[in-house]
């Protein structure tokens, strides 16, 4: 269930910088394209997860996708650009209430996580549902995770106030990959390319170990040298891949569904 934002309590308090109208326009293509296809891969749950990006060059602001639409519904100028007082600067509607208090403390406690993504994709959302570890080093795909996850345990209900997203925002240290026990995942990066990258990756890793523990068979564990060494080869070309994946997303939308850059 989705939750409508109330209104700000405190003034907006923004930067005298102004907004430089071509790299908004980039930022809002990226995280519409990001949307667009969760949705095609069903990484969305109704209305009620969303993604956000701080500006390039004014960090006091960031993007996120309205209440009430979609994901195969959002375009590029249906984002709103907000403070992280919950200040609609740009757009019509408002953010979504978990969006705004998760977010904006995200966004504001860890400045080097420039996009946040929260779903409850299903395969990520039930390995957070199990006891203990939730990814397991056992397929290639997850290995690129390793030294890079954190973990909630503590479920405490819908995020409807700031002091919730304070608290999971400190529980996500410095992982780029929270899994929210008992709710979903959370995937920050320094770039919306990178997040989504991370995003993708995430269920598809999740996914397979899923698959393979419903055979009933015991998992085929990867041992810690080789982890690490994939690992490390992974992170060597992760920002420049990520950056490619999102430009195939925004080629194909582009083909099929041109909607989404208006």
């Amino acid at each position: 269930m989705a939750h409508a934002v109330t209104a700000p309590g405190s003034p907006p308090a923004r930067s005298n910088e102004p907004l430089n109208a071509d790299s908004v326009r980039r930022a809002r293509i990226d995280l519409a394209a990001c949307l667009r296809w969760a949705a095609r891969n069903g990484l969305e749950e109704g209305i009620c997860n969303h993604f956000s990006a701080v500006l390039p060059e004014r960090p006091d602001l960031i993007l996120v996708n309205p209440y009430g639409l979609a994901f195969a519904e959002v375009t590029a100028s249906s984002l709103l650009l907000c403070d992280f007082h919950g200040n609609v600067v740009e757009g019509e509607g408002q953010p979504e209430a978990t969006a705004f208090h998760i977010h904006a403390e995200l966004h504001r406690l860890k400045p080097r996580a420039r996009a946040a993504f929260h779903t409850h994709m299903p395969y990520s959302t039930a390995l957070a549902m199990l006891e203990g570890e939730p990814l397991l080093w056992a397929g290639q795909t997850a290995l690129r995770f390793y030294g890079r996850i954190a973990v909630d345990e503590d479920y405490n209900g819908l995020a409807l106030d700031a002091s919730e997203g304070r608290r999971i925002a400190e529980s996500a240290g410095e992982a780029d990959v929270v899994f929210l026990k008992n709710h979903g995942v959370m995937v920050l990066g320094e770039t919306i390319a990178e997040a989504w990258d991370d995003l993708y990756y995430l269920e598809r890793a999740a996914q397979a170990q899923v698959l393979a523990m419903s055979t009933g068979r015991t998992l085929k564990t990867v041992p810690e040298a080789i982890v690490r060494h994939v690992a490390a080869q992974e992170a060597a070309g992760r920002a420049e891949s990520a950056r490619l994946h999102l430009e195939s997303v925004k080629r194909v939308l582009a083909r099929d569904e041109p909607a989404f850059l208006a």
